[in-house]
């Protein structure tokens, strides 16, 4: 039995069962009710409570329309419980203060939840509380703050930067003109002109430029094309062998730390490579490359995780999974508020609706249920997957605008006479420096968040390969049994034929431009800096446009990635409008003058924007929850085990013609294949199969803690 009394004695409080929901609140109300900073409370069912003495009464409405009693020691003035009413009827719970009671036992529970989150000071730990029960020994269900949110953007504003500047833009020119400087003209076999770093000398007339390659002799921008496509296939690798191991204990950010710190040294090292050893430039962008793809899937695994662990969508589940409608999200934040708090700051979800429906119709009981495809947690994946791509972009613009100004510096000193790359190859130091360094910030930004223990690997007594090596065959084994797990999922193996061909194609689209502009196009290696610039502040508009065009136009999120699709169509289909006899005789359209490049790259930029931040998240929504960075590396490998394809092929079909505009029949046909496929996946039944199975696996794996749904329920308002 559980005893608490006030302060003066005068009113007791006997209870002859246990709590069924404990937590704490942040809320304004409390503070005010109790003259602390937040409020712990234990729930108990009002069978089990007697009360003696006569507490005093103030009643207060709230926002939502519930009806809360609160009651007081008239003499003493000690907040003791509260009573909550829903339309009228009193849910026959009782909300005690847990500081009326005096069992350390009883006091020694840890909150099941944490609301008002936002609201909590800064000093305020948040040590030991936990927003929900944990699915395993060792999770860490501390609710999300703002600080982690902002290690989350770090790394991709860390990144991105190589991403754009790097292999956007600066590293296939480096190849090229590396290669270039190497390399002979195929019709007169005499040496290929250089261009220094600010102006193309290479005259049309002057025939395709080839280099021998291990016997072989290649097209300069084929043999960038191949670099990248080999960089691809060695990421795909990489990224299934390690990428995995992120879902188990604290593989997740040590394995974030190894593939940044890396892959900026490798772009730190082309400051090094001299034409001679331009061989050697591949093997550093192959790392590079392979770093860059395996930490954004790693960065992709922590997504989930943090949704899930966002104050803002605290939520219990009933019996048959679906959402409880007894949670209240009318303050910004879900779960209970017994006290009628409505002042939260809602800024979580705004905008952020891709069904077009209000705020108001995704909670239950409150108008019509919106489908699982529009729920709270897609729409705050998205919203934080944006703001990611858009801040990431920033920063890629940022650089680039350096990057432009550094370039034209650099080619008016005698650098740029020594070699043409040295200006380029400065470039890249710069942006391997950026990568490193925002890498640290993530570092101290990010928490752990450490999954389940591995143990179905013991290295313990194995030499220290034996080990490495059981570990890679475990990730292996992973992705096999996450295949498995996904082949029994409908929507999530359509989605992932549809991603495969469309990372393939938009892999290939950034590839060719770059080397289109620079080849046949003559642009030089400032434009095509600004030329970036155009494609990135564009995709930077495309993250943040797309989710109110979508809501504007009351879209589905895949109904938004095929109008995307359909968009990046255009790209292709004018750079074939130059085949059409009469259009290539005016000497203008299908890309034939350099400026015509800058339209489409505004138009790539804003679909490749709303591309990246919907496929990502979508496919997180079908994802079965506890395997976040399995299925992540899976959806990698997906991508990546295409996008090797595509440069490859457009590679061959350049040195079969000498040309790279041919690629855009392959691009062509490649972009449009997606489109039925992501139109038949069902979000809805992808979700909820996607729960089943993760229940599956819990039972198969020996269960996990079980979830207090129905007392979590009772918390809400």
């Amino acid at each position: 039995m559980a005893i608490g009394v006030c302060f003066c004695g005068k009113i007791r409080i006997e209870s002859t069962g246990q709590p069924i929901a404990t937590g704490l609140c942040h809320c304004t109300d409390c503070r005010k009710l109790t003259g602390t900073l937040y409020t712990y409370s234990l729930i108990f069912k009002s069978a089990e409570i007697t009360i003696s003495g006569n507490p005093k009464k103030i009643t207060k409405p709230a926002e939502s329309g519930n009806i809360v009693e609160n009651y007081f020691c008239s003499d003493c003035g000690t907040p003791l419980y509260a009573y909550k009413f829903s339309s009228g009827e009193w849910d026959n719970l009782v909300i005690t203060r847990a500081g009326i009671f005096d069992d350390l036992e009883l006091l020694e529970r840890k909150p099941a939840v944490e609301l008002y989150v936002r609201s909590r000071v800064s000093w305020s730990s948040d040590e030991g509380v936990q927003q929900r029960p944990p699915r395993y020994a060792g999770e860490d269900t501390t609710p999300t703050s703002r600080r982690e949110i902002l290690g989350w953007y770090s790394y991709g504003i860390a990144a991105e930067v190589f991403a754009v500047c790097g292999v956007g833009s600066f590293l296939p020119l480096t190849l090229e003109q590396l290669a270039r400087e190497r390399g002979t003209l195929q019709t007169s076999r005499l040496p290929c002109v250089g261009s220094s770093a600010g102006n193309s000398t290479n005259n049309a007339e002057n025939g395709p430029c080839v280099v021998p390659v291990f016997g072989l002799e290649v097209n300069t921008a084929s043999f960038a094309m191949y670099t990248f496509s080999l960089a691809v296939l060695i990421q795909a690798l990489t990224l299934i062998s390690f990428s995995a191991l992120a879902d188990y204990e604290n593989n997740r950010k040590t394995l974030l730390m190894v593939f940044g710190f890396a892959g900026a040294l490798a772009s730190m090292l082309f400051v090094f490579i001299a034409p001679p050893v331009f061989v050697l430039g591949s093997i550093l962008v192959v790392v590079g490359v392979t770093c860059l793809g395996s930490s954004f899937v790693v960065l992709n695994s922590y997504l989930p995780v943090l949704v899930a662990n966002d104050p803002s969508l605290q939520e219990g589940k009933g019996d048959d999974g679906a959402e409880m409608s007894s949670f209240d999200r009318d303050g910004g934040n879900s779960g209970w508020n017994a006290w009628g708090n409505d002042d939260a700051d809602d800024d979580s979800l705004d905008g952020l609706q891709p069904s077009g429906q209000p705020q108001s119709s995704l909670e239950g009981g409150m108008g019509p249920k919106a489908p699982p495809s529009s729920s709270p947690e897609l729409q705050l994946s998205t919203k934080i997957s944006s703001r990611g791509i858009g801040l990431g972009y920033c920063a890629a613009v940022f650089v680039q605008i350096i990057s432009i100004i550094m370039l034209i510096t650099l080619s008016k000193t005698s650098l740029a006479k020594v070699s043409a790359t040295l200006p380029m190859r400065f470039v890249l130091l710069l942006v391997g420096i950026w990568w490193g360094a925002f890498t640290l910030v993530s570092r101290n930004l990010l928490k752990t968040r450490p999954g389940p223990p591995l143990e179905t690997v013991s290295t313990k007594g194995a030499s220290e390969w034996r080990a490495w090596l059981r570990m890679v065959g475990f990730a292996w084994k992973s992705l096999w049994e996450t295949v498995k797990v996904a082949s029994k999922l409908r929507e999530v193996l359509i989605f992932l034929v549809a991603w495969f061909l469309l990372s393939d194609a938009m892999a290939t689209v950034s590839g060719t431009a770059i080397l289109f502009a620079r080849t046949e196009l003559k642009l030089s290696t400032p434009l095509i800096g600004l030329l970036s610039i155009t494609a990135t502040v564009s995709g930077m508009t495309g993250a943040f446009l797309w989710p109110h065009v979508s809501r504007y136009f009351g879209l589905q999120p895949n109904h938004t990635i095929i109008l995307c699709i359909i968009l990046f169509e255009l790209i292709p289909l004018y750079g074939l409008l130059a085949y059409i006899p009469f259009i290539k005789n005016w000497g203008v359209f299908g890309l034939q003058r350099p400026w015509e490049i800058f339209p489409l790259a505004i138009v790539h930029g804003v679909v490749s924007g709303g591309l990246a931040s919907y496929c990502r998240s979508f496919f997180g929504l079908l994802i079965p929850p506890g395997s976040e960075a399995a299925f992540y590396a899976l959806y990698a490998a997906t991508d990546k085990g295409s996008s090797f394809i595509g440069p490859a092929i457009v590679g061959a079909l350049v040195d079969a013609t000498g040309q790279v505009r041919s690629g855009f029949f392959f691009i062509a046909v490649i972009i449009i294949l997606p489109i039925p496929l992501v139109w038949m996946v069902n979000a809805d039944k992808g979700r909820r199969e996607g729960l089943a199975m993760a229940e599956t696996l819990d039972k198969s794996h020996g269960g996990t803690a079980e979830y207090a749904e129905e007392a979590e329920g009772l918390l809400a308002r």
